[in-house]
């Protein structure tokens, strides 16, 4: 009970419509300092555990009131507020939003990605409620169809799925299953996962539908950098997508949001507090699992879906928001079949362009110099891939503040020593989940003599000589970032692998790495040149 009621006064004050300027910087230990205080301070509740996402009836939009009903209202629970401090870094995160160039309501996570705060919190309060299937009305369904695609529902009633039960019991124990929710009607959504909904499938279908006047749609929106790493306050978006809110930070906090609701709505009460779960989370592990961490978000939310049922997903979800806001003017006269390729459209774009593709923390993450000079740009695409060891760092990094430091280290020697422009890598790879931007895919590098204007230089950070490096980062090079360069349009499809060696006087990338390598089946053989 306590818990819940340390939730509810984080959202309340969340949710506060005075603008303050938070002292506090915006990182995630924050968020959690924010979870500790309410924790220690908030009395003892008794009566049922109020919503996580609880809001004044002006805040809640339709379509969160619908999947989280049921919430006490603030009078019910007579708890006492936060501390000034506090209450102004809450209300600094209040929602999410993109504004010229800049985004709200994010903060800093220690693996070194940037966090929403909204929808993770969503699917932690979705978590404590309980995971459903949640049944959408057949007015729902059928309200926006053609003549024909009415007439399909009537004749096909029978086949819909009944309502499904909404126990969390029952549908935790369906969770792990890569389908999420049983087979649907082909031509109608019949349910929704109330999980999914209120941190992702909303989000993306609507990123996706037509804009104003039949515009393309704003779709995935850009990664960003923040004004400083030590406490940071601002944070500005990278690219020209700036107008898309479905930022790579906003997605960070769905999937986390998914995840850790997932966790919460399979595991016996009482629940963990959520101090020490995000504590886990956003450190070594939850139960001392590294592999169930912020830094593998990714990997993680792409074992509980597939493809196809987030499209379903998505496609039920603007089926409700449609029914809900039928004055909204980008959904106000699309029909299912519409609605049905938007859906389609945004699982296939999230799911290859974004989770089958790995993290790449942008140059301003780790904290890198300014390029010397003026950068040379690649004729894109490229047709090759040079595979590298860094020999020093010695080790490999562990953490995103070990590899930050790699990385700074890196390119000092590479530009006050070697007296290069820059780093000389297009891309490293740390052994703690993350890719890290080095020239990136369109400047030229200073990674493989000769041939820098073939091929993208990608390098792990340690010395392979005798080892290799982990499992995870191998997968990243041999396969999930080469299959995004491709897709980018900035590789070849038909590209080729070499190591370092084969084509210069050296020992990278190591014995042990070298020869693992040329089991890939990008690898080619050639003639080395000395």
């Amino acid at each position: 009970m306590l818990l819940w009621g340390c939730l509810f006064i984080m959202l309340n004050v969340l949710l506060w419509p005075e603008i303050r300027t938070a002292s506090l910087p915006l990182h995630m230990d924050s968020v959690i300092q924010i979870l500790a205080r309410i924790e220690k301070e908030a009395p003892v509740l008794h009566h049922a555990a109020p919503s996580l996402l609880l809001m004044s009836e002006s805040s809640i939009d339709s379509f969160q009131h619908l999947l989280l009903s049921g919430t006490p209202s603030p009078e019910e629970l007579k708890l006492d507020p936060l501390g000034p401090e506090l209450q102004a870094l809450a209300t600094s995160l209040a929602r999410h939003r993109v504004n010229s160039g800049q985004e709200y309501g994010v903060v800093l996570a220690p693996d070194g990605s940037t966090v929403a705060v909204e929808p993770l919190l969503a699917g932690l309060e979705v978590g404590l409620r309980g995971r459903r299937a949640m049944a959408i009305p057949l007015e729902f369904r059928a309200s926006n169809s053609s003549s024909e695609v009415r007439d399909t529902h009537k004749e096909a009633g029978s086949t819909l799925l009944p309502h499904i039960s909404t126990t969390p019991q029952e549908f935790g124990n369906m969770s792990l299953n890569p389908t999420i929710l049983p087979a649907v009607h082909a031509n109608s959504p019949t349910s929704v996962d109330n999980l999914l909904a209120v941190t992702l499938t909303r989000a993306l279908g609507v990123a996706f539908l037509p804009g104003p006047g039949n515009h393309s749609p704003t779709g995935l929106g850009p990664d960003g950098c923040w004004d400083q790493l030590s406490a940071p306050k601002t944070f500005s978006l990278l690219g020209t997508e700036a107008s898309s809110a479905l930022t790579v930070s906003y997605l960070n906090g769905a999937l986390d949001g998914v995840l850790l609701g997932d966790y919460l709505s399979r595991s016996s009460k009482p629940h963990p507090k959520l101090t020490h779960l995000l504590a886990q989370y956003y450190g070594a592990g939850v139960g001392g699992n590294p592999q169930f961490r912020s830094n593998f978000r990714r990997d993680n939310a792409a074992n509980l879906t597939s493809q196809e049922s987030l499209a379903q997903q998505i496609w039920g979800s603007l089926l409700l928001l449609q029914a809900l806001e039928p004055s909204n003017p980008q959904m106000a006269n699309l029909l299912q079949t519409q609605l049905a390729e938007v859906a389609a459209r945004a699982a296939k774009e999230f799911t290859e362009a974004f989770l089958e593709c790995p993290a790449i923390l942008p140059r301003c993450r780790w904290g890198a110099a300014p390029y010397r000079g003026s950068p040379t740009m690649l004729n894109l695409p490229l047709g090759f891939l040079y595979v590298h060891h860094t020999y020093e760092p010695h080790q490999p990094c562990t953490s995103f503040s070990q590899c930050a430091a790699n990385m700074k280290s890196m390119q000092r020697y590479h530009q006050d020593t070697n007296g290069w422009d820059d780093i000389g890598y297009s891309f490293v790879v740390g052994t703690d989940g993350y890719v890290y931007e080095g020239r990136g895919w369109h400047w030229v590098g200073a990674h493989t003599l000769g041939h820098n204007f073939l091929g993208f230089g990608v390098s792990f950070i340690g010395n392979y000589t005798a080892t290799l490096p982990t499992a995870y980062a191998l997968r990243i090079v041999r396969d999930t970032l080469p299959r995004c360069g491709v897709r980018a349009g900035h590789l070849r499809p038909d590209y080729k692998i070499h190591g370092h060696r084969q084509l210069v006087h050296t020992d990278c990338p190591g014995d042990a790495l070298y020869r693992h390598i040329r089991t890939w089946p990008h690898f080619r053989e050639v003639k080395k040149k000395l």
